[in-house]
């Protein structure tokens, strides 16, 4: 049974955001996340390594190489996305996870839990992709 993050109202009696409770339950969901992100990696990395590069047929080969091709970019996305795992780890040890980087307002568990790699509260990504949209068109 996996555990569930402590929401109640999203904050403890004391009034205290992130606490260390809520620090342990997004540590462990991260650390998790790392270790699957990893593991699936290393069977990728194992898989192409033991397919059969002398394909005689080219249609075989391409459609091989376009495969190999696909899963070298996913991977490459995960090792992105593990970059942010360690990120969203360090800026628990320091005690700035949680909080918006932007307006420094508490990020809402329930966003952490969708996302624990979040920076920014809702709010605020919607705004920052909103301008993001705004450049790009023009």
């Amino acid at each position: 049974m996996s555990e569930t993050l402590p929401l109640g109202t999203g904050l403890p009696e004391d009034g205290a955001f992130m606490n260390d409770r809520q620090k342990e339950y997004f540590r462990k969901k991260l650390l998790t996340w790392k270790a699957d992100i990893l593991r699936e990696s290393r069977e990728t990395l194992e898989a192409l390594a033991s397919e059969n590069a002398n394909l005689a047929d080219a249609a075989d080969r391409a459609s091989s190489e376009t495969d190999r091709a696909i899963e070298l970019r996913a991977r490459d996305r995960q090792r992105k996305l593990i970059a942010k795992i360690d990120a969203a780890i360090e800026r628990i040890d320091e005690g700035t996870y949680g909080y918006c980087e932007e307006t420094g307002e508490p990020i809402s568990l329930r966003r952490l839990d969708a996302r624990p790699i979040a920076t920014m509260s809702l709010e605020a990504q919607e705004r920052h992709e909103r301008r993001e949209k705004v450049y790009r068109d023009e």
